[in-house]
């Protein structure tokens, strides 16, 4: 993996905040990392779909991984320590989410939607063309609640990898007061991960073909979250 790419696993400094804001990062980076190596680990996974994830492999790609932002918390302790690099914000919050997913496995490229947006892209473009393989939060970082972003049909066109969409139901979980609802899975509960097949986008796509395929990947999110609600339904 270059150097350039190395950064993106590694903490960055914080001598730019005040003595206050390092030690509120550090704290929030090391909470949130130990109730997810916590909780993650009892939870019981089944998998539903993994010879989408196997295709791309044989195919010789890099998945390209959608998901909704309220899954983020089981998606994340399932993937772990994978090499996935992910979009953070350039805040304060985004400095101690950076931290703590960077302690399991991931990489943090710095922007949003609304900040370094663009140069967030041109990274994970190089991210994936030096064999890193990224994630996408496709209705983050504020909304609307599962509405899907064309961020991940942009950089599958530009690398020619594929979007893997999934989406983890867990049967019993706390829902916290954010605009995405977030899910905090139950200590013990039973999740199941659906893999959705990969969506290819092709490298001449116009705006209507990026149209196209971004509505391709909100159907197989939407398949998948009824197919996950029917299950937590069963039992």
């Amino acid at each position: 993996m270059p150097n350039k790419i190395n950064k993106a696993f590694v903490h960055a400094g914080l001598a730019g905040y005040s003595l206050k804001d390092r030690l509120t990062i550090r704290a929030a980076d090391l909470a949130f990392y130990i109730l997810i190596r916590v909780i993650g680990a009892t939870i019981r996974f089944q998998v539903e779909g993994w010879e989408n994830f196997e295709s791309i492999e044989r195919a010789g790609k890099l998945p390209i991984y959608a998901f909704w932002h309220d899954r983020i918390f089981a998606g994340t302790y399932f993937f772990r320590n994978r090499g996935i690099a992910v979009i953070t914000s350039q805040s304060k919050d985004g400095e101690y989410i950076a931290r703590f997913i960077q302690r399991l496995g991931y990489g943090a490229i710095r922007g949003s939607s609304t900040r370094g947006g663009v140069g967030a892209l041109v990274e994970m473009i190089k991210a994936m063309r030096a064999g890193t393989p990224t994630a996408f939060t496709l209705d983050g970082p504020k909304g609307p609640r599962y509405v899907a972003k064309p961020g991940a049909v942009l950089l599958a066109k530009k690398t020619g990898d594929p979007i893997m969409p999934f989406v983890v139901e867990c049967k019993k979980y706390w829902t916290i007061g954010s605009w995405d609802r977030l899910q905090i899975p139950k200590p013990f509960t039973r999740a199941k991960l659906i893999v959705g097949e990969p969506i290819y986008v092709d490298a001449h796509a116009d705006e209507k073909g990026i149209a196209d395929k971004l509505r391709e990947v909100q159907l197989s999110l939407d398949a998948m979250v009824e197919a996950g609600a029917y299950w937590r339904s069963e039992s």
